[in-house]
């Protein structure tokens, strides 16, 4: 019989997003932010490229941020409405870690699995972050897509990439729940 870890697995059964629109001041120190970062870089890795990094973004680098989602909108042409939503995450953050997919050439790993190695560790980051009691949301947006913003905001290199950013604080207000998938609807059993 496998040891179950109940609190865990209670955790993952339960586990729900904040909004990052509700979250508040105080965000994690460096300090508290360090085992969630651990934890995230546990994520699984086919061929240990670490195909991964962080940027933690602070408090005092959002308004920078949200200057540059509105430059990016309007050069992109976006709606005001767009781009207000956009930089609001910025204009509204208190700590975001932007986790950055980096594609790595190997002959045995194709690169969607490193995509979803990355995708993984923001899954990780945010389980950590909640676990640990902050509120916490995993966002992206258009401009996380538009590579003038990336270069801007962050310096990436040609073959980097953002996967997410979470935002991390403190909780708000308790989000209501929402609904959730009918497993029964999208689970194929198969035994032979």
């Amino acid at each position: 019989m496998p040891q179950r870890n109940d609190a865990a697995l209670d955790f993952l059964q339960t586990r729900r997003s904040r909004p990052a629109k509700t979250l508040i001041a105080p965000a994690p120190s460096r300090e508290e932010l360090m085992p969630l970062l651990t934890a995230a870089a546990r994520t699984p890795d086919h061929g240990k490229l670490e195909p991964w990094r962080f940027i933690v973004v602070e408090q005092g680098a959002m308004g920078r941020l949200g200057d540059l989602t509105e430059a990016a909108g309007a050069r992109l042409g976006k709606s005001a409405e767009d781009i207000a939503k956009a930089r609001s995450q910025f204009d509204l953050g208190q700590l975001a870690v932007v986790v950055i997919e980096i594609q790595k050439s190997n002959p045995k790993i194709p690169p969607l699995e490193i995509t979803y190695s990355a995708g993984a560790v923001c899954l990780a980051l945010l389980n950590a972050a909640l676990a640990a009691g902050w509120g916490a949301n995993w966002l992206s947006g258009w401009m996380s897509h538009d590579r003038g913003f990336c270069e801007a905001a962050f310096d990436l290199a040609p073959n980097e990439r953002i996967a997410g950013l979470i935002h991390i604080a403190t909780e708000g207000s308790v989000p209501p729940e929402r609904p959730r998938p009918d497993l029964e609807t999208i689970t194929t059993w198969v035994d032979a």
